[in-house]
C-alpha cells in the first residue's frame, strides 16, 4: 500500500471517528430531527391545503362545556367537505341550572358534614340534544400551525327530561321522617323541617319528557390544526324551545325559551 492510499483511508477513519463522536455528543440530535420532520411535514400539509387538497378527512371531538346556565358534555364527528369546510354531527348533555338555586344548609351526618338543600326547587333540568351543522374556516390559513379560527352553526332537536327534585324532611310534630317535594312541603309549610337533599338516584321512576328544539353558533379557536390531536376552545349561544313550560323552581314561572352563552374545551383527534 503506496503513501497516498494511507494517507486517503486515514482521512476517511478519521471523519468518521469525529462524526459519531459529534453524534454522541449531542443528546438533543434526535430530538432536532423530530422537530424538522415536523416542520417539513406542516410544510407539505399547508402546500396541498393551498391547493385545495384535504389534508384529514374526519374528526371525533369530545367536550367538556361550562354553560351561563348550566354544565354538561359533548361529542361530534365531523366530516370535512373541502379545507375551509367541515359537516358536522352533533350530541350533548346538559343539565340546566335556574339563577335562583341557592344552597341552604340541611342537617348534619355522622361525620359532621352538612346535608345541604335548594329551597323551592322543583326539578332538575337534564337535556339530551343532537345536532347538524357546519364549520367554516375564517382565520389563521396562513399560519403554519398556529391558531385557526372557525365559525359555526348548528340546530336540531332536544329532549328535556324533568326529575322531581325531592328533599328528606321531618315532620315536626311525630318526629316521623319521609321524602318530599317542595310543592308538598309548601302546602303546609309549618310542618316540616328539611333535612337535606335526598340524592341524584331518588325521582328517576317519575321522571317527564320534554321536547324541543335548538339552534346555537359559535366561535372555535384551534390549536395546531395541523396535528392530528385535536385542542380547541369553543365559545358560543345557544338558543333552546320546550313544547312545555319547564317547572324549575315551585315559586318561579315555568319557561319554554332558554338563551344561554357557553364555553367549551375541546379534545379528539382528525384522520
Amino acid at each position: 500500500m503506496n503513501v497516498k492510499k494511507i494517507l486517503v483511508l486515514s482521512l476517511g477513519i478519521l471523519a468518521s471517528t469525529m462524526t459519531m463522536a459529534q453524534s454522541q455528543s449531542d443528546p438533543n440530535a434526535p430530538r432536532k430531527n423530530k422537530k424538522a420532520e415536523k416542520k417539513e411535514r406542516i410544510n407539505a400539509m399547508a402546500k396541498m391545503e393551498e391547493e385545495g387538497e384535504l389534508i384529514f378527512n374526519k374528526h371525533s371531538i369530545f367536550g367538556i362545556k361550562l354553560n351561563t346556565d348550566g354544565y354538561g358534555i359533548s361529542y361530534e364527528k365531523g366530516k370535512f367537505i373541502t379545507p375551509r369546510r367541515t359537516r358536522l354531527l352533533m350530541f350533548e348533555l346538559n343539565e340546566k341550572k335556574h339563577p335562583k338555586e341557592d344552597k341552604d344548609a340541611g342537617s348534619f351526618d355522622i361525620f359532621g358534614n352538612v346535608n345541604q338543600y335548594v329551597y323551592g326547587k322543583a326539578n332538575n333540568f337534564y337535556q339530551l340534544k343532537g345536532a347538524y351543522g357546519y364549520q367554516y374556516l375564517i382565520g389563521g390559513k396562513s399560519n403554519k400551525n398556529g391558531i385557526a379560527v372557525s365559525a359555526l352553526w348548528a340546530g336540531g332537536l332536544s329532549l328535556g327530561f324533568e326529575k322531581p327534585y325531592y328533599v328528606d324532611v321531618q315532620n315536626l310534630d311525630t318526629q316521623e321522617r319521609s321524602r318530599k317535594t317542595f310543592d308538598e312541603i309548601l302546602q303546609d309549610p309549618g310542618k316540616y323541617g328539611v333535612l337535606g337533599a335526598s340524592g341524584f338516584t331518588v325521582g328517576w321512576g317519575e321522571v317527564k319528557l320534554n321536547p324541543g328544539a335548538q339552534v346555537k353558533s359559535a366561535l372555535r379557536f384551534d390549536y395546531g390544526r395541523f396535528n392530528e390531536v385535536v385542542s380547541a376552545i369553543e365559545a358560543g349561544i345557544n338558543l333552546e324551545y320546550y313544547a312545555k313550560g319547564v317547572p324549575q323552581m315551585v315559586t318561579v314561572e315555568e319557561k319554554h325559551l332558554f338563551f344561554n352563552a357557553y364555553v367549551t374545551l375541546l379534545f379528539g383527534k382528525r384522520k
